[in-house]
């Protein structure tokens, strides 16, 4: 089960993760944010980035191998990427339309897809 709920507090935290890192850019185009200073901006993203850490550490802890997780460190990383973009990618389709989606990002994804293979090769 660890290994279960690591993969999903890794998603909710990379959906986090990209709210924090790019959702300035969408409340900028709503008009909601386009008389913050930078400051106000940075603020607001740390703050969405403090409860993406909040399920980021449990997760990578919980998924560890040397604390009972059944992941070693260069599998969390792999899948923690590959979640990454698959979430950043899906948010992009649904909330950034104006954004496409080309042959060779879906090639680059696979090459990711293919990373996750070799890692988890013995």
């Amino acid at each position: 089960m660890n290994g279960f709920w690591t993969i999903v507090m890794l998603v909710f935290s990379n959906i986090l993760m990209t709210f924090a890192w790019y959702g300035h850019f969408k409340l900028n185009e709503l008009k909601i944010s386009s008389d913050w200073p930078l400051i106000a901006v940075i603020l607001f993203s740390w703050g969405i980035a403090f409860f993406e850490y909040c399920l980021l550490v449990p997760a990578n802890r919980i998924g560890f191998n040397e604390n009972g997780g059944p992941f070693n460190l260069m599998q969390l990383k792999v899948i923690q990427e590959v979640i990454s973009l698959t979430v950043f990618t899906v948010i992009v389709s649904l909330v950034f339309k104006g954004q496409p989606i080309a042959w060779n990002h879906l090639a680059a994804f696979a090459c990711l897809v293919l990373a996750v293979f070799f890692v988890f090769l013995k």
